[in-house]
């Protein structure tokens, strides 16, 4: 699999409970508040700075573990504010650990925010994740809502810190469709989280015809790499096939025209090595993929760690099994 990658700086992503600055709100008598006796609910407030937009507002650690049930949502309130998806609600052996947060689009475009929240000891070993989508955050709008930890692993040690632990935005006209919805276009693109192996790494591209009608492919999908800014990223190759970087299956096969029946899929693939020799490594963060000339783009975020190598192979679309 291919490796974690944060793209933000920690210190600054970091978001302590107990926090130089921090607030914690007052003790009350139904046990919403700070401190308290036993069953009380510490909610924390937190006055970090926003990173890349997005800031925690408060996190909540129960002193003692919820009972099943427990439940959570984001809020939807003011002027400007829409609902995140993809929040963990709770349930039976729910940490009960939960953190607000606030997505503020400062920037001109309406823009679909992807954010990992890492949820951490006192010592920063981190103990869970959760990935929340906030789609088409207007400029100028501000989304709240809360992420929960969820059921924590068996003898995990305690949870006492959240923090932003990667935000990544894209245009919302190029947001992959989420689960389920099939976008105008008929066709459904996405990356898979990749492989990796000394030093070579593979990310699965996959095509999925959603709609009502026959959809053709004709031969590599046409990639795009680009920075933090959206830019076009200098100096790396793109090249048709795997370009000599490494004997991997189906990468070299000439390329076919492939027919999607609707409910069919395709697949291709993106190979580079992170090799680091002379020169500055470039890590590039985004890749606007169109699956055929003349297609709608998708913006997806692999991640790709290139090294120093400039190069960056892309297989054919091949037929997936059903």
């Amino acid at each position: 699999m291919r490796p974690t990658r944060c793209l933000l700086p920690a210190l600054s992503a970091l978001l302590l409970l107990s926090a130089c600055g921090s607030e914690r709100a007052d003790t009350r008598a139904d046990g919403v508040g700070g401190g308290g006796g036993s069953g009380s609910t510490p909610v924390t407030g937190v006055t970090r700075p926003a990173v890349d937009g997005v800031r925690i507002t408060s996190v909540t650690v129960p002193t003692t573990r919820p009972s099943a049930g427990v439940t959570g949502s984001p809020g939807a309130t003011g002027g400007g504010l829409v609902r995140a998806e993809g929040l963990p609600t709770g349930g039976p052996g729910d940490s009960g650990v939960s953190a607000a947060y606030e997505v503020t689009n400062s920037g001109t475009r309406t823009l679909t925010y992807t954010v990992r929240f890492d949820f951490t000891t006192s010592a920063g070993e981190v103990m869970g994740d959760q990935r929340v989508t906030v789609r088409s955050v207007g400029a100028g709008r501000t989304v709240r809502g809360t992420v929960r930890q969820g059921a924590p692993v068996p003898g995990a040690s305690r949870v006492t810190t959240v923090r932003v632990g990667e935000v990544t935005k894209i245009p919302a006209a190029e947001a992959p469709a989420e689960a389920g919805v099939c976008p105008p276009s008929g066709v459904r693109l996405t990356a898979d989280d990749g492989d990796a192996a000394m030093g070579l790494r593979v990310v699965g591209l996959v095509l999925e015809n959603c709609g009502e009608r026959d959809y053709v492919l004709d031969g590599y999908p046409q990639v795009s790499l680009l920075d933090e800014d959206h830019e076009p990223v200098e100096g790396v190759r793109v090249l048709k096939g795997s370009g000599g970087i490494a004997t991997v299956a189906g990468f070299d096969d000439p390329p076919r025209p492939v027919t999607l029946k609707p409910g069919r899929r395709a697949s291709a693939g993106l190979m580079w090595r992170n090799t680091t020799g002379s020169g500055t490594a470039v890590d590039v963060p985004y890749v606007r993929v169109r699956a055929r000339s003349g297609a709608e783009p998708v913006m997806l975020t692999p991640h790709l760690d290139l090294g120093t190598t400039g190069r960056l192979g892309v297989g054919p679309w091949h037929a997936a099994a059903r």
